[in-house]
């Protein structure tokens, strides 16, 4: 998956999840729980969406990985 297709899903992903939050002006090294305002039952889900429409699952024990918008386009670009 390239990155331009890794940034697109997230943004849809995090659209569909927070829709509040304005993804055309979206701060790319935003962290997703604290300036975000994700909780924890809206990262989930959020990883969710993004295992259904990429095929990315995202285990536990990568989730250190993913704490910004940088870094979940990173992992799903390199796991896509």
């Amino acid at each position: 998956m390239t990155e331009q297709e890794a940034r697109a899903a997230v943004y849809t992903a995090i659209h569909q999840v927070a829709p509040d939050v304005d993804t055309d002006d979206l701060a790319e090294d935003a962290r997703l729980r604290q300036d975000l305002e994700l909780d924890s039952l809206d990262f989930l889900r959020l990883v969710e969406i993004i295992a259904e429409t990429t095929g990315v699952d995202v285990p536990e024990r990568d989730y250190a990985e993913i704490v910004t918008v940088t870094g979940l386009i990173a992992y799903v670009g390199v796991h896509g």
